[in-house]
């Protein structure tokens, strides 16, 4: 599935080199993250309503390399700073991800949102999981990036801007990490 992404991305980045307008320029993100921002991509999330200052600094280390996952770091390698800003002011105005029509498990939505107080992550992702500034909107994410995201965060293979997010992952079990991916995936 990544080659098939990568493939995409590197054939959507070789078609648009020349695109002049902001609606070519985007076009190859929403390919992939969903035309209003609603990924239908495994493992790829969904960037509708994400906080601008948030993915600014994605932005940035994508480009820079700092967080490396290739298809990004290739599309963000000729952004200016300006393009930066201009890309995530723009996924923060798209709408935000919806839940699936299927509320969820009532005992797994119950152990997840123990796990939530437990760990405290309505402290940075705010109750209703927005996010805020730079700490990103989870609310809605898909389930399969969600558990994907917080495994790396674990096991210490993602690496953030700071270490917050592998302090609190810690403790954390992976039965947790599988609860908390579905909970927050359907969230209301």
């Amino acid at each position: 599935m990544r080659i098939t992404i990568a493939a995409l991305a590197f054939v959507l980045i070789a078609s648009n080199a020349n695109a002049e307008t902001f609606e070519d320029r985007i076009a190859p993100c929403l390919a992939c993250h969903g035309e209003k921002g609603q990924s239908q991509t495994e493992n790829t999330p969904s960037l509708g309503a994400q906080q601008a200052p948030y993915a600014l600094i994605q932005l940035f280390m994508f480009r820079e390399k700092l967080r490396v996952f290739e298809p990004m770091n290739e599309m963000a390698k000729t952004l200016t700073d300006e393009d930066l800003r201009t890309f995530s002011d723009f996924l923060a105005k798209l709408p935000k991800s919806v839940p699936p029509a299927d509320a969820g498990d009532p005992a797994r939505m119950a152990r997840a949102q123990a796990a939530v107080e437990q760990h405290r992550c309505n402290t940075c992702h705010n109750a209703d999981f927005s996010g805020k500034d730079n700490v990103p909107r989870i609310a809605n994410q898909r389930e399969d990036y969600l558990a994907k995201t917080l495994g790396e965060y674990k096991d210490n293979s993602r690496h953030g801007y700071d270490g917050s997010m592998a302090d609190v992952m810690g403790p954390v079990t992976p039965a947790q990490i599988a609860d908390l991916a579905y909970f927050l995936a359907r969230v209301r």
